[in-house]
């Protein structure tokens, strides 16, 4: 049998690049023949097409895998509203439970030999009344791999998100440096203190990508550092 490697994606903060490292992840994975699938429990923001809601975020971590899976198993949560989940769930009349979620978590394991979740906006993120993202990490309970985007303020945003993982008995397993503003002063002196005051490995910095894709982000990043990744010995 082989060994599983999972992991769950969060961020800084919302729109910091965790569906392109997400999708990077997958692409990677794929490349190396592991049989992978992405996971977006919770997304807010749909659109119709074809008669079909769907999600840019969770389409985009599909397209990377080499599992194709239903999309109500990718994101048993769709939300037709961009706005906080909480809030687009109550306009959708639903309401988020972490069975559910669980319940989709194994049928996606029951298929794959690495499953990439990605969580939805940053690490506290309301999702419903007693459950917000920090909850849903802490239930699936798998290494965290933190997006941190570098503009300013990334700071204080990235060391807060550390210490809340941690607080929460999770681990922070690597992070990556993800280019928000092109022509942010001491980018790298910001990506240095980060390297410094982590106790994570840095996994790699994302640059201005002209093309924006797995691939190229895939490109810039070695998740060989992360446990249980593929081929690593122990």
């Amino acid at each position: 049998m082989n060994a599983r490697f999972d992991c769950f994606i969060t961020g800084t903060d919302t729109d910091v690049g965790k569906t392109l490292v997400s999708a990077a992840l997958l692409h990677t994975l794929t490349q190396q023949g592991v049989r992978c699938a992405g996971m977006k429990p919770v997304a807010a923001g749909a659109t119709l097409r074809d008669g079909t809601w769907r999600n840019n975020d969770a389409e985009s971590l599909a397209a990377a895998a080499s599992v194709k899976l239903p999309p109500d198993l990718v994101t048993p949560f769709l939300l037709r509203t961009p706005a906080s989940p909480h809030i687009a769930a109550s306009i959708d009349n639903l309401t988020i439970d972490a069975a559910s979620i669980a319940a989709a978590y194994r049928k996606i394991c029951a298929q794959t030999d690495a499953v990439v979740v990605e969580g939805v906006g940053g690490f506290r993120v309301p999702l419903a009344q007693h459950y917000d993202t920090a909850d849903m990490a802490v239930q699936f309970g798998l290494p965290i791999v933190l997006v941190v985007g570098v503009r300013l303020g990334c700071l204080n945003h990235a060391l807060l998100t550390a210490e809340s993982i941690t607080a929460r008995g999770l681990k922070l397993a690597g992070w990556v440096a993800n280019t928000l503003d092109t022509t942010m002063p001491y980018f790298v002196e910001n990506v240095s203190t980060l390297k410094a005051m982590l106790s994570a490995p840095l996994i790699g910095v994302i640059p201005h990508l002209p093309d924006v894709s797995a691939a190229s982000a895939a490109s810039h990043l070695d998740f060989s550092c992360l446990p249980g990744w593929p081929g690593k010995q122990s």
